[in-house]
């Protein structure tokens, strides 16, 4: 198995020198991404909150709706016509 690792590192051309525009080119694309990424988490989280604010809001409600119904139904099945 080390035999074809060697092989294989031996058919591998050298690594060819990165033109230094290249490299600031990518370098300034990784920052400017970030910078992009950082901006598009604080517009986004403020609307994230406020969507699990409402949703947290909704779930009491349909919990109360279903705790209410739920009595209901004991109450009504609770007859003396059984």
């Amino acid at each position: 198995m080390t035999g074809s690792l060697c092989l294989s590192r031996s058919i591998m051309a050298p690594p060819v020198a990165v033109s230094p525009l290249i490299k600031t080119a990518r370098w300034s694309a990784l920052l400017i991404g970030m910078l992009y990424g950082k901006q598009r988490f604080d517009h986004l989280k403020p609307i994230a909150e406020e969507e699990r604010r409402v949703e947290e809001a909704e779930k009491k409600l349909r919990e109360e709706q279903e705790r209410i119904y739920k009595q209901l139904s004991e109450a009504s099945s609770d007859t003396i016509l059984k």
